[in-house]
């Protein structure tokens, strides 16, 4: 143990000496572990909106089938007979709460790119805003019914152009007026803009249809009931299940394939991180060549050389992880983004970089070091002794 210790520490001693070539790799390991944490921070971000978006107390229900409001479609009818179902709650009136919504897909304008970007429009009830928890206006009024009036989730206000208080915009070859900007605590519905149901149903030629239906439920067992009343009703075909849980299967499919990304690119970028780090550590051994044939000349074994290298390699690559990790916490975390989500709609979110993911990065960084240092410590280890003696 002592030998082993006095070669780390010698070897750590020595890389002033290589001071260019020690600084390209901890470079490249950052680079490689700051890139992959990018790109979990857009997953992680992505995901932890959507999940923070669903209720459990707001059941949501679709076309059976149908995986996304976009390719959902209800009647009228069906949305009334979801009205008196039981497991809904009822207001004052002794009428269900719901909202019956459509959603349709806008073009907006980008603030930074200055390109156009799907947006979603989405109709929905009186009742509709108030089941969005979270939910407040923080400037402005609510939209009026049967007015062409808009409501914009701060997310839309602040990504994209033209929806200011107060402002017109052209939305398909309809003209709007927004008179609201809300908040819903930074969910998925910040990226919407909302009107009335029935003023989107005329405009964009849908008759009485729309595609969703949420209800607020009496009790946790409210779901339940609400399944079994529309397993056991004809004349509906529905998937019915709580927002949280539908926002929960959204944000896993997407968040995943976005955090899957950085893989590939960082293998890539890690097999020439580990390139450099053979180069380096190389060339720290040719360097001490004499100095550590003298050491296993007088008694310091083949392991302690080995040790040595090897815990020069792991140093660098900590090093390289930890200022790829500081690199991006200082860029990335909770950095406004927009990416498409399920619905082919921009969602704009806040970038995280979590405790899991720097785990991750850093445990990657080691891995680099481990396979970079792993080869020019055997050649250490089994350093002839004799041969570099009488080569000097």
């Amino acid at each position: 143990m002592r030998q082993t210790l006095a070669v780390i520490s010698l070897n750590l001693r020595s890389i002033p000496r290589r001071l260019g070539m020690s600084t390209a790799t901890v470079g490249a390991v950052a680079l490689v572990v700051a890139v992959l944490l990018g790109f979990q921070a857009i997953g992680n971000g992505f995901r932890a909106t959507a999940e923070r978006s669903g209720a459990e107390d707001i059941a949501i229900m679709l076309r059976e089938g149908s995986q996304a409001e976009l390719n959902s479609g209800l009647s009228r009818d069906q949305a009334r007979l979801i009205e008196v179902a039981d497991g809904v709650a009822r207001d004052e009136t002794d009428s269900g709460i719901i909202s019956a919504e459509l959603y349709v897909i806008v073009d907006g304008v980008l603030r930074g790119a200055q390109t156009e970007a799907n947006l979603g429009l989405r109709g929905m009830e009186a009742n509709g805003p108030a089941m969005r928890q979270g939910f407040s206006l923080v400037e402005g009024r609510m939209f009026s019914p049967g007015a062409a009036e808009l409501i914009v989730g701060e997310g839309v206000r602040r990504e994209f152009l033209g929806f200011e208080l107060g402002q017109e915009i052209r939305l398909g070859t309809n003209d709007w007026t927004v008179v609201g900007i809300f908040s819903t605590g930074g969910t998925v519905f910040d990226s919407e803009v909302w009107s009335d149901l029935g003023v989107l149903q005329n405009l964009y030629q849908r008759g009485s249809s729309v595609q969703s239906v949420r209800a607020r439920l009496t009790s946790p067992d409210g779901l339940e009931r609400l399944q079994a009343y529309v397993e056991n009703e004809p004349r509906l075909n529905l998937d019915v299940q709580t927002e949280a849980e539908f926002f929960a299967g959204q944000s896993s499919g997407t968040a995943g394939v976005i955090s899957s990304l950085g893989w590939p690119l960082s293998i890539v970028m890690a097999i020439g991180a580990l390139a450099g780090a053979w180069n380096t550590l190389y060339s720290s051994v040719d360097a001490r060549a004499r100095e550590i044939a003298t050491l296993r000349a007088i008694g310091f074994s083949g392991l302690s050389a080995f040790t040595g290298t090897m815990a020069e390699a792991v140093m660098l690559s900590a090093i390289g992880g930890a200022a790829g990790t500081a690199i991006a916490v200082l860029f990335f975390n909770g950095l406004s983004f927009q990416g498409l989500g399920d619905s082919f709609t921009q969602v704009v979110f806040d970038l995280s970089v979590t405790w899991d993911s720097i785990e991750t990065g850093i445990a990657l960084a080691i891995m680099v070091g481990v396979l970079g240092g792993l080869f020019p410590a055997i050649r250490a280890a089994r350093m002839p002794i004799l041969a570099v003696h009488r080569s000097s």
